[in-house]
């Protein structure tokens, strides 16, 4: 859904709208705002077929897991990672026996917001230690932004380099985990959250499995020698351009022999997977999430050579 102008105000609005940051009342207020009318807000927004789309259909029984649900442990937690205090939601199976694999789960460009929390316990729900850091944290954590518009500035204030330092501060925090396999560690991303999977698949060789959903940026041709990760690649068809970036990446995994997976979701947009947004597509994000964990499951509940 993203146009070239990423500075444009309104692809910004459109896209919170998409994300979920806000209701489509709330996206007219504010490009209204912007123009200084109703009718120009209207033509403004009359390009975005996602603003045009109808609401999306509820989310399937038991896909989210709250807070409290019996069969899990979830928690707000704090870790040091190079000096920096950093918040972030930790999740585990309850009544854990032995060792289990973990996985990072990456928010998108606002922080760490409730979804992503809640996709951090989908991942306990499926056997796994999961930690979710909030990228925010050196700016005083997410809290510190109440409005979506906030949140992203504040993300773009962010920098690759300490984003991968907070990052790796959260596989430490799982490595070290007593019942967490410290070499079976896999990595999952939505948006920038998938952009910042490809920066650590690309940096850091440990991980055991990767899974970036529709991640901006894909990493530079030159780059893709340097994966040793297994990688499941996910990403929406309407969302021509940013797949589009990927085909000369899976050429040169092709070309140089590495383990990946590629998978288009026929039909959606940017972010379908976000079930608190305009774009959530239910039959797309449960067959995404449900080929996630049959990758995590095969790359991390074994050990491989």
């Amino acid at each position: 859904m993203y146009n070239d102008n990423e500075q444009d105000p309104v692809n910004e609005l459109v896209h919170l709208y998409v994300d979920g940051a806000f209701d489509r009342r709330e996206l007219i207020s504010r490009v209204t705002k912007l123009f200084g009318s109703a009718a120009a807000a209207t033509v403004a927004l009359g390009s975005y077929s996602e603003v045009l789309a109808q609401t999306p259909s509820a989310c399937p029984a038991n896909i989210k897991v709250p807070l409290d649900a019996p069969d899990i442990v979830a928690k707000d937690v704090e870790f040091t990672a190079n000096g920096v205090r950093i918040f972030a939601h930790f999740a585990y199976p309850k009544g854990v026996d032995g060792k289990i694999p973990g996985v990072i789960v990456i928010h998108e460009n606002r922080g760490l917001v409730d979804h992503i929390k809640d996709v951090c316990r989908r991942a306990a729900r499926a056997g796994f230690a999961a930690i979710a850091p909030d990228l925010l944290s050196r700016q005083g954590g997410v809290q510190q932004f109440p409005d979506a518009q906030q949140q992203t500035a504040a993300y773009g204030r962010t920098n690759p380099l300490e984003r991968r330092l907070d990052l790796i501060g959260a596989l430490d925090y799982l490595k070290f985990t007593p019942f967490v396999h410290h070499d079976r560690i896999g990595v999952v991303g939505f948006c920038a959250g998938g952009g910042n999977v490809w920066d650590l698949v690309v940096n850091l060789p440990e991980l055991a499995a990767a899974v970036p959903f529709y991640g901006s940026p894909v990493p530079a041709v030159e780059d893709v020698q340097n994966i040793q990760t297994p990688v499941l690649m996910i990403y929406a068809e309407r969302d021509r351009a940013l797949t589009g970036r990927v085909a000369p990446v899976m050429t040169e995994l092709l070309a140089r022999q590495k383990v990946f997976g590629f998978r288009v979701y026929e039909g959606v947009g940017h972010a379908f997977h976000n079930d608190t947004g305009a774009a959530y597509d239910a039959t797309a994000a449960c067959a995404a999430w449900a080929e996630t964990i049959t990758y995590f499951n095969k790359w991390l509940r074994v050990p491989h050579t």
